[in-house]
């Protein structure tokens, strides 16, 4: 085991798919020498020569383009997208190409071994281009994973995970947490299963749900409400798409509660789509609306970026609401 952060996580990910795999490959945008504008990539074109890790232009486009030609010759490209307030240009490379690339040939050809990483999410302090949470763009799209890690451990087998994964897979990576904390971690080979929540801490009053750096928050308010009394069964849904509906609706019929928070903005957010799954599986048992603690439906303000937050005291206030409903 290794203290590591989530970049060291992410980089040692990153060096152990490239060792076991020569069709692995890594660009991006001053991803070569440079390691990426958080490093991420720092040291791999030292170790893998500039064939397997590169810089590209400042086409998102281009990037997700040439990774599609890559992946669909059987190659396992990991492109990254620097921010990804800037992976809108590739938007048609993602949704139009990858995704159906496999259902257009009847799988005679596919680029399943495409795997897409980019930093996301506020807190920050990187105003309305550097702080977006677009991860329900992609939700809505068959045929795409979305996998968003909550710490170093997770990263890892997480990402090691997608890249081996038979599907294009967009891997969302919390900026927030790169180097706020470090962590224990295996030194060796090892995956987490895509599509599976982990339950952090069981609880049997109301079940509080997020991802990514969320999960941070969601600790703090349920620490809070459990000094109220109130027990919480916390789970990290972890991968978006597919999300383990069966996991959580097991929690919910269980707690007959549910709070879903995440900082993109509530109007669209995937908290949406959960909520009208469990009011379908979970109905019967529910004891309160489903509650969303989420951002705020207006562009990431730079001024105003704590009160945007989906914070441990909003999510600590619709816990107590939601228990006393």
């Amino acid at each position: 085991m290794s203290n590591m952060n989530l970049l060291q996580a992410i980089n040692n990910a990153l060096d152990i798919a490239m060792d076991k795999d020569s069709k692995v490959l890594c660009f991006g945008e001053d991803v070569g020498h440079f390691g990426g504008v958080f490093r991420a990539t720092s040291h791999l074109q030292e170790k893998y020569g500039k064939s397997r890790c590169f810089n590209t232009p400042l086409t998102e486009q281009g990037i997700i383009g040439f990774a599609n030609g890559l992946a669909s010759g059987g190659h396992k490209p990991i492109a990254e997208i620097q921010f990804a307030d800037y992976i809108f240009p590739a938007f048609d490379q993602i949704v139009n190409e990858a995704a159906k690339f496999r259902y257009r040939s009847g799988n005679e050809f596919n680029v399943g071994g495409l795997t897409i990483r980019s930093p996301y999410g506020g807190g920050i302090h990187g105003g309305l281009y550097h702080s977006q949470s677009p991860e329900a763009y992609f939700t809505g799209t068959p045929g795409l994973k979305v996998v968003i890690p909550r710490n170093p451990y997770q990263a890892k087998g997480l990402l090691l995970a997608s890249i081996r994964d038979d599907n294009p897979t967009i891997f969302f990576e919390p900026k927030r947490l790169y180097r706020a904390s470090t962590g224990e971690v295996p030194e060796e080979d090892y995956e987490l299963p895509l599509g599976k929540a982990d339950i952090m801490q069981e609880g049997t009053d109301i079940t509080v749900l997020g991802w990514g750096a969320q999960m941070e928050v969601l600790e703090k308010a349920v620490a809070m409400a459990a000094e109220d009394g109130i027990s919480c069964e916390l789970i990290d849904l972890r991968t978006l798409m597919p999300w383990d509906v069966e996991t959580v609706s097991q929690s919910v019929q269980k707690t007959g509660r549910l709070l879903i928070s995440h900082e993109a903005p509530l109007s669209g957010g995937f908290a949406g789509e959960i909520a009208a799954t469990i009011q379908e599986t979970c109905f019967l048992y529910l004891e309160s609306p489903i509650a969303r603690v989420t951002g705020l439906d207006t562009p990431f303000p730079l001024a105003h970026d704590k009160e945007y937050m989906p914070d441990h005291l909003k999510n600590y206030e619709a816990i107590k609401r939601s228990v006393s409903f």
